[in-house]
């Protein structure tokens, strides 16, 4: 689908990626795709899935099963450099992107000559740490030192020989911007999303919230200050006053000035604690290897300027692969970010002739079907009925696949029509698939808010409202709790008889 992230073109020539043996690897919560040694791949995705197996043991988050199309998807490339090409930005060593039912990262096979300090896992585990905070806990609200804190204080796991997992190592790629000066102040620190911050204090958000993070995880001088402090803020505290809970800030300042250059203790889960289950390698087909270059970059993003480049690249690189069902779904998602619907559908249709229980196949084509329809002004029950069939279909093949469940509710909108209870019922279960999805949460609350509880939309809402990634998002948030509140305070008995 077509995104708002932009992409360099020069991607499209990538180096290698066409002619590279490429391998994948599944886990219970990830999938891995990369042209390096199998074995070091399934290593690698070994100790993703022990990661996560840690942290559900230590943060007591539930275990329960993932469904297939909810897993991360992780596609290492070879250098940062080739990261930073496909995110378009300088300063990133890796990313995540939440989507539900496609949530994906990117990271580089090596970060340069630090491996210690900046490695891929580190990069990775970062990235996944928000990915696991906002599935298993949504209902928070997390600030952005926290969110960036959390995600370092966890982004520095060792994997011990024995099979143990260690939590709580010091950040050492943070560690020259914590021992030169505190460049925000705890109290600065608490409200950094608000605040206009030059190199130095952007890295003191990861630093100094890392230390913040660490010390009230394992300082052990602080005892349930930071689930109050978080409590407070998802109730709808300002940061500053939610941080009455840490009594006086100048205090706890010195504190962490000490902290950080004392000894850091941490957390050790032995390996009969954490039991991970079965772990595939499997080689990619000759079109997978083919298009891989097109499908990071669609799967990545495009806009209206890029979206014509990379469908071109997409049918010179799936042209000798015409029965490939992988390469023709990576044609059909070019073709519908570029507006050729027509040339999506045929392309899924083909993908569903080598493979008919593909869902992603049903669901390009339902999606090219509706905006052929859209197109035509088309809101006739008789064509929307088969479009419907379809995305039912690919339910059937998956029923924890929360895009169908989306899809199936937008089809009544794109035809003009009020959603049945059924797809309003299947919108909820798809925010339970996939809450790290932001979009997804928005509407989900502006649909509670439609049905007439608003106490479930401000619920939902209150994270959104402090999300410190989206200011976008976040504004919207905020001013549709604001309007929740007042007409609650209007409607209210106390105002009813003043």
């Amino acid at each position: 689908m077509v995104r708002k992230l932009l992409l360099l073109l020069a991607l499209l020539v990538m180096p290698g990626v066409a002619r590279a043996e490429w391998y994948e690897v599944s886990t219970e919560h990830f999938v891995v795709y990369s042209n390096e040694k199998p074995e070091r791949l399934q290593r690698f995705a070994t100790n993703l899935e022990r990661f996560d197996k840690a942290l559900r043991y230590y943060l007591k988050a539930p275990d329960t099963p993932v469904g297939k199309a909810n897993r991360v998807v992780v596609y290492v490339l070879d250098n940062v450099e080739a990261v930073q090409r496909l995110a378009s930005n300088k300063d990133l060593a890796g990313y995540y992107i939440p989507r539900a039912g496609g949530s994906v990262a990117f990271v580089p096979r090596s970060t340069g000559s630090d491996e210690v300090e900046f490695s891929p896992m580190v990069v990775l585990l970062h990235e996944y740490t928000h990915h696991f905070m906002f599935s298993n806990f949504p209902n928070t609200a997390y600030p952005l030192w926290f969110a960036e804190g959390f995600a370092e204080l966890f982004s520095t796991t060792r994997f011990e020989k024995d099979g143990a997992v260690s939590f709580g190592y010091p950040a050492q790629a943070r560690g020259y911007g914590l021992l030169n000066g505190n460049a925000l102040p705890i109290d600065k620190l608490l409200v950094a999303e608000s605040l206009k911050l030059n190199e130095s204090q952007r890295e003191a958000v990861y630093g100094r919230g890392w230390l913040l993070t660490h010390y009230l995880y394992f300082g052990e001088r602080r005892p349930g200050q930071l689930s109050a402090y978080l409590k407070a803020i998802t109730e709808g505290k300002p940061p500053i006053e939610a941080a009455k809970v840490f009594g006086d800030l100048p205090v706890l300042d010195r504190e962490l000035e000490r902290y950080k250059l004392g000894k850091f203790s941490g957390y050790r889960i032995p390996a009969d604690r954490i039991t991970i289950g079965e772990v595939t390698v499997r080689k990619l087909s000759a079109g997978e290897a083919a298009t891989m270059a097109v499908r990071m970059q669609s799967k990545n993003g495009v806009g209206k300027e890029t979206a014509p480049a990379v469908y071109a690249a997409a049918k010179k690189a799936c042209a000798p692969f015409p029965n490939d069902p992988a390469a023709q779904l990576v044609l059909a998602e070019a073709a519908f970010d570029a507006g050729d619907y027509a040339e999506a559908r045929a392309a899924a249709e083909r993908a569903l002739a080598a493979n008919p229980a593909s869902v992603d196949a049903l669901l390009y084509k339902a999606m090219a079907l509706m905006e052929i329809a859209g197109e035509a002004g088309d809101i006739e029950i008789t064509t929307w009925r088969p479009i419907r069939a379809i995305i039912a279909a690919a339910n059937k093949l998956d029923t924890e696949d929360p895009r169908p469940l989306i899809l199936y509710y937008r089809s009544y909108g794109e035809a003009h029509q009020r959603p049945s209870k059924s797809a309003i019922a299947g919108l909820y279960y798809a925010y339970e698939l996939a809450p790290q999805d932001r979009g997804l949460r928005l509407n989900v609350a502006g649909v509670y808010l439609y049905e007439g509880d608003p106490v479930m939309a401000r619920a939902l809402l209150t994270p959104l409202a402090y999300d410190p990634h989206n200011a976008g998002l976040a504004a919207q948030a905020a001013q549709m709790i604001a309007e929740i509140d007042k007409k609650a305070a209007a409607t209210s008995p106390k105002a009813a008889t003043n």
